[in-house]
């Protein structure tokens, strides 16, 4: 079995008990997820099956929609409602401020990932130092808001939607917002609405999953196409699958039509005529010039 499940993690497990119910369930010898939700958030979980853990670190660069909701006033040593309350503030911030402030946040920005975080410095977890009372110096890291829309003001509560890239941590994007108001926040709660292709609404509980037998598991699945359809694709010929098959890289006579016209991607996925995904694939020439050699190299192998 090979594929991907759209499920909705529930609130109080980690991500890794989350895999590790659906394998013990369904005896899959390979299963993994793709992003990690942290243990009190909910929501889109990708659980990749079989061939489907070649393409979870695909998934890891899609982005992902959140609807978070942050506390304002009140600063913990996590940054969520997990944590121990270090700051407490009075404030006074009107609504249009708000929104000005949180606007603010779209595009490209720095962020300092958070000490209870699974990062890892001089071969530990950031988490581990953190809970010894320990703190390091992080390095920021560039991060993409591409949406940030406020959904909702319940005084002290704020509630908005946020799209961003990969390595955003919201907890962190929630302090820095309170911190930039000059009174502080925190997260308060977390939905994970949207990963990549995979979407809330057509999301599985894990109840659900698990009163479903191995064939209805099966009508339910994601093929790896359909998952990777936010990429590019190009259809490959039968000696060009098997050259992919042995992990050798494709030429324009492999190809059964020319690559898709305004191309920006340089990462694509080569399939079949019956639309089985073969391999992701990434363009090159074998020299600079527009008319030199085209050269498909593969990234990931996904045969046999």
């Amino acid at each position: 079995m090979h594929g991907i499940l759209n499920l909705n993690k529930p609130q109080g497990l980690t991500s890794r008990k989350v895999v590790s119910r659906v394998q013990k369930t369904f005896k899959f010898k390979k299963i993994g997820h793709a992003g990690t939700l942290d243990p009190e958030a909910t929501g889109v979980l990708p659980l990749c099956i079989g061939k489907a853990t070649k393409i979870a670190p695909f998934l890891l660069d899609c982005p992902k929609t959140y609807l978070a909701t942050m506390k304002l006033g009140v600063m913990t040593d996590t940054d969520d409602a997990s944590g121990k309350v270090v700051e407490t503030h009075s404030y006074i911030l009107g609504r249009e401020r708000i929104q000005e402030i949180i606007k603010s946040f779209l595009g490209e920005i720095n962020q300092i990932p958070p000490m209870y975080s699974a990062l890892k410095y001089k071969g530990r977890r950031l988490y581990e130092l953190a809970r010894e009372g320990k703190a390091v110096d992080r390095a920021p890291r560039m991060v993409t808001i591409s949406h940030i829309e406020v959904r909702d003001i319940h005084d002290p509560f704020v509630t908005f939607e946020v799209t961003c890239s990969r390595g955003t941590y919201i907890r962190t994007l929630c302090r820095d917002i309170g911190l930039k108001a000059g009174y502080g926040a925190h997260l308060f709660h977390l939905i994970r609405t949207r990963v990549g292709m995979f979407d809330l609404a057509q999301s599985l509980s894990l109840d659900q999953l698990e009163k479903m037998t191995v064939e209805e598991v099966k009508q339910v699945l994601w093929s790896l196409a359909d998952s990777l359809s936010f990429l590019p694709s190009v259809t490959v010929k039968e000696e060009g699958e098997a050259r992919l098959s042995h992990g050798q890289a494709l030429h324009a006579e492999h190809l059964l039509s020319p690559l898709p016209s305004g191309l920006k991607e340089r990462r694509i996925k080569a399939q079949n005529e019956r639309g089985e995904c073969l391999a992701i694939v990434e363009i090159a020439r074998k020299g600079e010039k527009e008319g030199d050699d085209l050269l498909l190299t593969p990234l990931k192998v996904l045969l046999p």
